[in-house]
């Protein structure tokens, strides 16, 4: 049987008497604030101050965290669960079922970190069974208009998707990774942090770590200075991968392994190149350059 809304005030029935905290045309549920179109599940968990707009979807044991705003028209629904200080912009969806024949309505999951904002008509779908039912979206992001972040992906920190960025099954963003208009990410592959990544641009391989990439297919085009520098990172650790990118990716004088062996009896200390070797030896240890597929199941 279909759920029914929250017996909330002013949904049916008689006006509430004005409340001392909001004196519009709202529900009133102490600090938090719902529309009088709005849907919200029974089952829902709402934390205080949270906002809910006009013909906005709960639907299904979905919980929001403290400051949570949806404005009119967002739609949460499955067992999603943002934390606090979220904004969830007309149009967007988050928490309908994945886009994967094999999924069979098990009750997988969207948990989401505090202070993202998902603009108009984003999509965010939950995990499959198959890959360990769980789509995770860190802190501090922004999905702009139309980017999609479909099932089993985990999105890091502080991670930008601009207008129409598809992300396709089990992606994994790192922390402060910037992905521009339109690019879009084959399944299983991995964006390092800090990665730069061009618009429009075809991503089949695994993106490393502080690097700019562009094209269609991608290429590294060469280290992404301004990233590193903007996150406070070590000036010299910086010059240090600028250095090991070109001897990575850009030069011909050597191999890969050459180069890996050089930057390592040159610069054994500095983390950030490691980090970024590491990167590099995990997607040959891959298949199709994307070390997430060693890990696949072919189910």
């Amino acid at each position: 049987s279909r759920p029914r809304p929250l017996n909330l005030p002013g949904r049916r029935g008689p006006s509430p008497p004005a409340s001392p905290l909001r004196r519009d045309r709202g529900c009133y549920t102490g600090l938090t604030t719902i529309n009088a179109t709005a849907f919200v599940y029974p089952r829902a968990v709402l934390g205080p101050d949270v906002e809910i707009g006009a013909y906005a979807v709960v639907e299904g044991p979905v919980s929001l965290g403290r400051g949570t705003k949806l404005h009119a028209h967002a739609i949460v629904m499955g067992h999603t669960t943002l934390g606090e200080e979220n904004v969830v912009f007309p149009g967007a969806v988050i928490g309908a079922e994945p886009q994967d024949l094999k999924y069979e309505g098990s009750p997988t999951t969207v948990v989401i970190g505090d202070r993202n904002k998902f603009r108009e008509h984003v999509t965010v779908h939950p995990g499959t069974a198959q890959a360990g039912g769980v789509t995770k979206v860190g802190s501090g992001c922004l999905f702009m208009v139309g980017s999609h972040v479909a099932h089993d992906c985990i999105v890091g920190d502080g991670v930008i998707l601009a207008n129409h960025v598809l992300l396709a099954g089990h992606v994994r963003v790192h922390d402060g990774a910037i992905m521009n208009g339109a690019s879009a990410c084959h399944h299983f592959t991995t964006i390092g942090r800090l990665a730069y990544i061009g618009g429009l641009s075809t991503l089949t391989h695994d993106v490393h770590p502080f690097t700019i990439v562009e094209g269609h297919p991608s290429r590294t085009r060469g280290a992404n200075m301004v990233g590193m520098q903007r996150a406070g990172l070590p000036e010299q650790s910086i010059q240090n991968v600028r250095r090991a990118v070109y001897a990575l990716f850009l030069s011909n004088k050597e191999t890969t392994e050459q180069a890996i062996a050089r930057l390592e009896k040159e610069m054994p200390d500095d983390a950030l190149v490691r980090e970024l070797i590491n990167s590099v030896r995990a997607a040959e240890a891959g298949r199709k350059g994307r070390a997430a597929e060693a890990l696949r199941k072919l189910t």
